[in-house]
């Protein structure tokens, strides 16, 4: 039972790391759609809090992967 329900856990932490790593993925498509479109005297606040939403993402999925 006990192997059961750590294999479960285990399964949804995967499914769960797959969803983030897309998200991810996602993100960094659009920061860099964002920088490309900027120029070097314009960095717009959206551009700082797609790249913060970027490091939390990574954070939690480095800790994930970690099985914390």
């Amino acid at each position: 039972m006990e192997k059961e329900m750590a294999k479960k856990a285990n399964e949804e932490r995967q499914a769960q790391l797959r969803r983030d790593s897309d998200r991810l993925f996602k993100l960094a498509t659009e920061l860099k759609e964002s920088v490309d479109k900027s120029n070097q005297n314009t960095l717009s606040i959206d551009v700082i809090k797609k790249a913060e939403e970027i490091e939390k993402l990574a954070r939690s999925v480095k800790e994930k992967m970690k099985g914390n």
